[in-house]
């Protein structure tokens, strides 16, 4: 049995918070915000696009008409299963014509939909659902091994505000999405400075946030990135990275390509000996990959003899892509290189065509929009000479003012003249581009992903062997950042010994925060027994301190 969750009320206005009606106006004035919303956007994609092909995975093709008429009818059947405009949905489906499908139908019949990664598990889901206070939930039957069904029984358990679960597949006692079909109606539409859909954040304290993008801000978002990456009616999006990330629903990714005629193809797997063959056989131009996939497709260059010839571009974000790296891009996979940093909140850096081979090789980009506002501040809030390193500060015309129904959490998030306090550290060059130094806030970066380490501390913390811990990120050119966590067992300390036996094991530390219902991303690599933990002059556990040290022993081994 899993708790039941009660709801905060997220009807109060305090959690979302709109843009400035000063800000909101400069938007509207430059041409940056068309005062449109996604729904509406979408249909005049497909009267411009009609006959071309619009999605593809596996299993089937749609062209823009068909796509159109499909998401007409299951937007009609969730109206039908009592899905209100400003309902929140949940969704939890891996890349296919579906997930295009059900985020376009929702949208279209005036809901939210609370885009999850299928990564996630009870931990993450429950809460997510909870926070949203979502009323209904969208799933895929299974995913390997894993059943979705059987998450959905524990989520609709603990959130009572669910009262439809769907599955794309074998339903079991849920609903068919194949069956979610009605009548196609018209819908009201909201205001365009709505929130449009709910994505979820990487993970920098506890468990993940939810950011709200309006309809405004989130269109922008996706035409301007397909501006800066040049996309046209003849490219072919390869999402590669889940769909449900920001990276590849909209920087500019499907959102972006479905804007300008394109056609985006859908695949399960990121591994090349799959994915460089449907390259060859669908023509792809454009995809986008974390820095350690970046590392196996150009390694794969070696022994997959797909060609690879018509990629044009391939961006590169989710963490810091090395020099070393990314100058075998281009020889080994044929195409230009694109670095980008941004976040699902809002500010996205890229680098552009006619960037410096140096620049491209050897900077994070620069922001979108020239109404994008940077600071670079020291620990005081001051700001810093230019190339100096600090904390990256940001407003602009699609950076969030506020993460949804989190008040408390919001008055350090957001300074109080509205910039965003991104926890990374950069320096800038006199270019505008970005270097990006490291981290303020306590996050690892598994290949792409973000994960709390006070998350799974706390959650150790309750195991019965454990006494004191610290989650680090270890340097791993594998994965970019391994997780370790290193534990003193239950009374160990500074003059006890701790035998390695008397600490869980890897095995047990993974089932264990398994059983907690914790993504399979957040998993740690290693255990490191400890007698106790060093601490800095100031009393907290010093963690750059360790981080040397178990790379000093991984160097060794």
């Amino acid at each position: 049995m899993h708790p039941v969750i009660e709801h905060p009320d997220i009807e109060n206005p305090a959690d979302f918070v709109p843009f400035d009606e000063s800000r909101a106006r400069t938007y509207l004035d430059a041409g940056l915000w068309r005062e449109t919303t996604l729904p509406d956007v979408f249909t005049s994609w497909v009267h411009r696009f009609g006959s071309r092909r619009a999605v593809v995975d596996e299993a089937e093709e749609l062209t823009y008409d068909e796509l159109y008429s499909r998401v007409r009818a299951t937007a009609a059947g969730f109206a039908d299963r009592g899905i209100e405009p400003g309902d929140r949905v949940v969704v939890q489906l891996p890349n296919s014509v579906s997930f295009a499908v059900v985020l376009f139908a929702l949208l279209e019949c005036g809901a939210v939909p609370v885009l999850t990664l299928p990564a996630h598990r009870r931990r993450e889901i429950v809460h997510l659902a909870a926070t949203s206070k979502a009323v209904a939930y969208v799933v895929a039957e299974r995913e390997g091994h894993f059943d979705y069904r059987e998450l959905a029984d524990e989520v609709v358990a603990s959130v009572p505000s669910i009262r439809n679960v769907v599955v794309d597949g074998s339903c079991g006692s849920h609903s068919p999405l194949s069956g979610v079909v009605g009548a196609p109606r018209e819908f009201p539409r909201g205001s365009a400075a709505d929130v449009a859909v709910l994505l979820v954040s990487g993970g920098t304290t506890g468990l993940p946030k939810l950011i709200p993008r309006s309809h405004n801000d989130y269109e922008f978002n996706a035409r301007a990135s397909a501006d800066v990456c040049e996309l046209t009616a003849d490219d072919v999006y390869l999402a590669v990275l889940p769909a449900a990330h920001n990276f590849p629903l909209a920087c500019p990714g499907v959102l972006g390509a479905l804007g300008v005629g394109a056609t985006v193809v859908f695949s399960r797997t990121p591994s090349p000996d799959q994915v460089f063959a449907l390259i060859e056989s669908r023509r792809v131009t454009v995809t986008a990959l974390v820095p350690t996939l970046t590392q196996l497709w150009v390694e794969a260059t070696d022994w997959e003899e797909a060609d690879l010839s018509s990629l044009r571009l391939l961006q590169v974000g989710g963490a810091k892509l090395t020099p070393e790296i990314a100058k075998l891009v281009e020889p080994a996979l044929g195409c230009r290189l694109q670095q980008v940093f941004g976040m699902a909140e809002g500010l996205l850096n890229y680098t552009r065509a006619g960037d410096e081979p140096d620049v491209v090789i050897g900077t994070q980009g620069r922001p979108l929009s020239e109404h994008d506002e940077i600071r670079i501040v020291d620990a005081d809030g001051n700001d810093v000479p230019v190339g100096e390193v600090g904390e990256l500060l940001t407003r602009g015309p699609y950076t969030i003012n506020g993460y949804y129904a989190a008040t408390e959490h919001n008055t350090t998030a957001i300074t109080p003249d509205g910039f965003y306090r991104s926890g990374d550290q950069v320096r800038q060059l006199a270019s505008g581009h970005l270097i990006v130094t490291g981290r303020i806030k306590d996050v690892i970066t598994r290949n792409g992903e973000n994960v709390a380490a006070d998350e799974l501390e706390d959650l150790l913390l309750t195991h019965r062997g454990v006494g004191r811990v610290a989650v680090i990120g270890v340097p791993d050119p594998a994965v970019g950042e391994s997780i370790c966590a290193v534990i003193v067992p239950n009374g160990g300390g500074p003059n006890d010994s701790a035998p390695n036996d008397s600490v869980p094991s890897v095995a047990e530390v993974r089932a264990f925060l398994t059983d907690a219902g914790c993504a399979g991303f957040k998993l740690p690599d290693r255990v490191v027994a400890r007698t106790s933990l060093p601490v800095t002059a100031i009393g907290k556990v010093d963690k750059a301190l360790l981080v040397r040290q178990c790379a000093e022993r991984e160097a060794t081994r």
